[in-house]
């Protein structure tokens, strides 16, 4: 799924990355926990989250996540949002809270990511 089809499903705004929305992301990966996205997310995945500080952009690099989704209208300051726009990273924000949203993305064909069993 293309970043810009995760910003019309959830109605999101772009708060930074505008030319990232064609990128894509192979499935989604929820958590206010830095150490579980490290240890569990899958490379390209977008990450949701409510977690607003600089961490949570360096792990989504770390992570080569192109895409980080702050839930429940949540916005990061302007240091993490100049830090993800010179990492290219697109930040959505949406007013739907974490479960919503990733319902909202799983139905539409977008997969979580992590562990499977």
């Amino acid at each position: 799924m293309i970043i810009r089809e995760i910003q019309s499903l959830l109605k999101a705004r772009i708060l930074e990355g505008e030319a990232q929305l064609d990128h894509a992301v192979s499935e989604a990966f929820a958590s206010d926990m830095m150490s579980d996205v490290l240890a569990y997310a899958s490379p390209h995945s977008a990450l949701l989250t409510g977690l607003c500080n600089p961490q949570v952009i360096r792990t989504a690099e770390m992570m080569d996540m192109p895409c980080i989704i702050f839930v429940q209208g949540k916005s990061p300051g302007l240091e993490a949002l100049a830090l993800a726009g010179e990492r290219d990273i697109c930040i959505l924000q949406t007013s739907l809270d974490m479960f919503c949203a990733c319902g909202i993305l799983y139905t539409h064909g977008l997969p979580g990511g992590g562990a499977h069993e």
